[in-house]
């Protein structure tokens, strides 16, 4: 127990009262008038920024505007002794509520800035991004989907006379439009079924998935597809949305170098989760695309039904189908479309063609 004297004030009024003072483990007790007052030590709070040195200024949890003030040296070093929670920070129900909607307003400010603002923003600003900044983003892109899904692997096929079969499946489809980018189409090394058009016009094929074709029409179908992708700029503006959000992302998270956001934007690209309507004019230009290259556009929807009927509706087989909503509404529209006909067309590869096509991943030599 330790006997000494305070300066009270009531909070209520400006006078201040001399009080004699207990201090003990279980609190402080002081004399008001007639009455002894006790303040618990669990309920005791030093106000902070208060020097020790020149005394302290005390009051309780619950935020009452009452203030003790003991100036008394040794009596603050003894009170400090003590087992306390002087400087816990008190937190009024006023405060809480204060911080739930401080709390509750900025995740409706980061959810409306991810899914309103940057999805606006990216569509706009992707038409004025000059053609060699647009290919520049999309080689970096490339690399960092070759670090994250090569493993530090070559994933590049490049087979010569699978090259040769690529080259020329691409320019049938390519002689028949135009557009601002020197177009790029790759094979990478991955039993994925998948296909994905990056920025600047690259646009890559994976092994599995030309594994998983039965005819070389149907892998035109998948590069027609993304050629499509490639000239409504679609990629550049997933690319934009992507770095955008896992930016705003890394300031919350505290990810200032970028690493997430240039690994979420390889992996938005891989995904390449486009919207319905995205999807739908890439899925109408294929289909014109086959029209002019004199292909009929029924092989794409075949390889859709066939990817369905052998491996299910997901997995990682189905990582390019699986991502594009509709399948059957999609593989319906490919077979109405076409005005060609399995009979009477030029093949887009000859049989040795396709075979080498499907070996492009091959060792020369092997």
């Amino acid at each position: 127990m330790f006997e000494t004297s305070g300066e009270y004030f009531d909070g209520e009024t400006a006078a201040s009262q001399q009080v004699p003072v207990s201090i003990s483990p279980n609190g402080i007790q002081f004399q008001l008038g007639a009455e002894w007052i006790n303040w618990p030590m669990a309920d005791l709070r030093c106000l902070q920024d208060q020097a020790r040195d020149s005394g302290m200024i005390l009051d309780l949890e619950d935020n009452s505007e009452a203030r003790l003030i003991i100036k008394d040296r040794a009596a603050t070093m003894y009170l400090w002794s003590l087992p306390n929670t002087l400087t816990k920070r008190k937190t009024s129900a006023k405060m809480k509520r204060r911080v739930l909607l401080w709390g509750a307003g900025a995740i409706v400010s980061v959810c409306l800035i991810m899914f309103v603002i940057v999805p606006a923003l990216s569509n706009t600003l992707a038409r004025y991004i000059p053609i060699e900044r647009e290919v520049a983003l999309g080689k970096y892109s490339l690399k960092q989907i070759e670090w994250m899904v090569g493993d530090d692997k070559d994933l590049v096929c490049d087979n010569a006379l699978g090259q040769a079969a690529l080259t020329k499946m691409t320019k049938r489809l390519t002689d028949n439009f135009e557009t601002e980018y020197p177009l790029d189409v790759r094979v990478f090394r991955h039993e994925m079924v998948n296909a994905f058009a990056v920025p600047g016009g690259q646009v890559v094929l994976f092994e599995g998935l030309i594994k998983a074709a039965k005819t070389p029409e149907e892998v035109a179908g998948v590069l027609a597809h993304e050629f499509g992708h490639v000239v409504h700029r679609d990629p550049t503006r997933l690319s934009m949305r992507s770095a955008g959000t896992a930016g705003l992302l890394g300031m919350v998270f505290g990810d200032f170098a970028g690493g997430f956001a240039a690994l979420a934007l390889a992996e938005a690209l891989v995904s390449a989760n486009y919207s319905q309507d995205a999807e739908a004019q890439a899925d109408v230009f294929s289909h014109e695309l086959f029209a002019r290259a004199q292909l009929p556009s029924r092989r794409f929807g075949n390889f859709f039904k066939q990817l369905r009927d052998e491996h299910g509706g997901g997995g990682r087989l189905m990582s390019h189908i699986s991502s594009h909503p509709d399948l059957e509404g999609r593989e319906n529209a490919a077979i109405a479309a076409d005005v060609i006909g399995d009979a009477g067309f030029e093949p887009i590869l000859t049989a040795a063609q396709w075979a080498d096509l499907q070996n492009i991943c091959t060792e020369t030599g092997q």
